[in-house]
């Protein structure tokens, strides 16, 4: 009933195996891939007609991860898996960024690959094995080129030695976490998080993971050979397709060539805006028949992108002339600002050419901890970095309110230039968000991000390591020619083969990310690449440190002052009270929020002193214990007939018998007290059992 091919390796000491022919059958393409235990599902699917009125390659990647895979049931009202989750989000886009490159720029087939996560074994990370398996798939659908097959590994850096695909276990004491992906031939994409790490230690740690990947390259070439998957053959455009090329090509370039040396990007928008319209209209007239066919105005516009490309390209690569006159390492001006908000923790304003970004920091407790759900179970971030693109930033309308995958990404790409350098729980106890709102784009705007939110953070006080900057680094290549773009604008990235991101601060590199359009690069250009990234970094940090180098020693008077007590674990109880009665109380009274751990150990988060005193003083009353002999001020909280209950400390009430409300004979204990009335009271013992017996007798009142 079944064809089973199945191939298998040890891969970094670790089984990694591939099958076909049991799952999923009718997909174009699918692969059960293991590495360990830990077991992705991925498929590919093509329609068999192009879609013509496109001008785009109609890939989409959906990773999901499912919560029988670790054996746990989902958290949640409706117990099943929700939207996607922020992990599964960025394994999508990093599943999708080392394919989408090799597929041809006309290809027009709507293409779905979807990695699903079957098991998962607690040790071995299903982010790489999805990237193999979804590579695998590709390659037995016939879709993918022997050529350009694509795979991935992972690198730490442990004991100064670098390591293949460590265990999640082995990753918390790695000083790198970094994730390439590539071809044979070359390095398509880097992912990663540093500590700090040399500009050449990371470029040995990506070549290392390069050469690591190659076994897994001819795994997928020789599994694809042994099931007799379709070759894939690339098509040659159509003869009008050529010949409307020809025709474009043919016709004015030098108001194009001048549309790209305008330096204002509206003007810039503007002037090839009205190039692109008089090349349609030209092309109407001449060929009445074809203008209205949506096809046919969808070929023209593709086809004016490539002639644009090349113009741009052919500007830089053989005149030395980039789109707003800078030197291949210039940097545009920056302008930094900080507290420009009166209320909040800690802002600033990092503007970058005509690239902009306004960050905002915000100070919170424990109780405001990220409680994220997933396979490992349930865990909480202290940590939080949120980043905005509104179309208002680029001079567009569009939808708002939606975080797509390119704001999650960015988000993250700047969380990890900042993590290696936040402080930690116990030296600073707060809970931190980080927002970035980009109010203008014309070029990396994450590292605009990490620049802005650098600030932030210490502009609230937030005692970072060192300062962090990053810049964007652009590439242009034709054979074996190449120019290396410091800085680089939108136009440059769109039109170019690379986008190269470097953070960190003046001690190594905290983030690495890089995304190329051609097939691959070599040694030499990443080399070029993150030499010139790092004087471009220590130039941003100079103009950065010039406003602010380091964390302001006072907070905000608006943020929230964080204090911790250490209290007897036997006392937890006491404060928490029955349901959380206790600790709710304490709250609501003093308007300060209180967290308690199971060490013991109190976190109050108070927004003045009165109501930190006030939250430290209930907590004392209630882990205090009573003193036989002293005198307490208390509320009577309940009369019986045999004498009154007395609250005198937090959680704490005695009983004073109707003989010792007053030194004479009393009828009625109401004759004295009534619920609500505040007494002084002497403990006059403690039994065995905890329970106090009180006395008003010759106390003044």
């Amino acid at each position: 009933m079944f064809s089973i091919n199945k191939k298998e390796l040890t891969w970094g000491g670790v089984p990694l195996s591939f099958e076909t022919g049991r799952i999923a059958r009718q997909a174009d393409g699918s692969v059960l891939a293991f590495l360990g235990e830990s077991c992705v599902l991925a498929t590919v699917v093509a329609d068999t007609e192009p879609k013509l009125d496109i001008d785009f390659v109609p890939l989409s990647v959906n990773y999901m991860e499912k919560g029988y895979a670790a054996g746990r049931i989902p958290g949640g009202f409706f117990k099943r898996e929700g939207r996607p989750s922020e992990r599964e989000t960025l394994i999508s886009r990093l599943i999708d960024r080392p394919i989408r490159p090799l597929f041809p720029s006309h290809y027009r087939y709507e293409t779905q690959v979807i990695c699903t996560v079957m098991s998962f074994d607690q040790k071995h990370d299903t982010d790489v094995l999805s990237i193999n398996a979804a590579s695998c798939a590709l390659t037995l659908a016939g879709l993918l080129a022997k050529e350009r097959i694509v795979a991935a590994s992972k690198v730490g850096y442990i004991d100064k030695k670098f390591v293949l695909n460590p265990s999640l276990e082995h990753m918390e004491n790695s000083s790198l976490e970094l994730v390439v992906a590539g071809t044979k031939d070359g390095v398509l994409m880097v992912e990663s998080e540093a500590s700090q790490l040399s500009e050449q230690l990371m470029l040995d740690a990506v070549m290392f993971g390069h050469e690591q990947m190659i076994p897994v390259i001819d795994m997928i070439s020789t599994m694809a050979a042994s099931s007799g998957a379709p070759q894939c053959e690339a098509v040659p455009p159509t003869p009008e397709m050529e010949a409307l090329r020809l025709e474009i090509e043919s016709y004015e370039t030098a108001m194009l060539a001048q549309a790209y040396q305008t330096k204002d990007k509206q003007e810039r928008r503007d002037s090839v805006a009205a190039y692109r319209q008089s090349v349609i209209t030209m092309l109407q007239e001449k060929h009445p028949d074809m203008a209205s066919e949506t096809r046919w105005l969808s070929s023209v516009k593709s086809l004016l992108k490539e002639k644009e490309r090349h113009v741009v390209r052919e500007q830089i690569l053989k005149k030395g002339e980039r789109i707003d006159g800078r030197q291949r390492n210039d940097v545009r001006p920056i302008v930094c600002e900080t507290g420009i908000f009166p209320r909040t923790h800690g802002s600033s304003l990092f503007t970058r050419g005509e690239t902009q970004a306004i960050a905002v920091t915000t100070l919170g407790s424990g109780t405001d901890e990220q409680i994220i759900d997933g396979m490992t179970g349930g865990t909480r971030e202290s940590f939080m970095m949120h980043y905005n693109f509104p179309p208002y930033s680029v001079g567009e309308t569009g939808r708002v309110g939606f975080t797509g995958r390119r704001e999650v990404g960015h988000g993250k790409l700047a969380w990890r230039a900042l993590h290696p350098v936040m402080p930690s729980k116990e030296d600073f106890p707060y809970t931190l968000r980080i927002v970035s709102e980009i109010t203008e784009s014309n070029g990396s705007s994450s590292m605009a991000t990490v620049c802005a939110s650098s600030l932030s953070l210490m502009d609230a006080g937030v005692p970072l390591a060192h300062p962090v900057a990053g810049i964007a680094m652009g590439l242009i290549k034709e054979g074996d020619d190449f120019v290396v773009l410091s800085d680089i604008l939108g136009d440059e990235d769109h039109l170019g083969d690379m986008d190269f991101k470097v953070a960190g601060t003046e001690q190594g590199i905290t983030s690495l990310q890089m995304d190329i359009k051609v097939t691959s690069i070599h040694r030499d250009i990443m080399q070029q690449a993150l030499a010139q990234a790092r004087e471009g970094r220590l130039h941003i940090l100079t103009i950065m440190n010039d406003v602010l180098s380091h964390a302001r020693k006072e907070l905000s008077v608006h943020a929230p002052q964080i204090q911790t007590m250490q209290i007897a674990t036997d006392k937890i109880r006491d404060v928490i009270g029955s349901g959380g009665k206790v600790i709710r109380e304490i709250c609501q009274v003093s308007e300060a929020k209180v967290d308690i751990n199971d060490e013991g150990v109190i976190t109050i988060a108070a927004v003045g002193a009165d109501s930190m005193r006030k939250a430290k003083d209930m907590i004392e009353s209630i882990v205090a214990d009573p003193e036989v002999g002293r005198i307490y001020r208390g509320k009577v909280v309940k009369c019986l007939d045999f004498g009154a209950f007395v609250n005198f400390m937090t959680g704490r009430d005695g009983l004073v018998h109707i003989s010792e409300l007053v030194p004479r004979r009393v009828e009625k204990v109401t004759d004295i007290v009534r619920e609500g009335d505040e007494v002084n009271v002497k403990v006059l013992e403690i039994d065995n059992r905890g329970k106090i017996r009180l006395t008003m007798k010759d106390i003044q009142q």
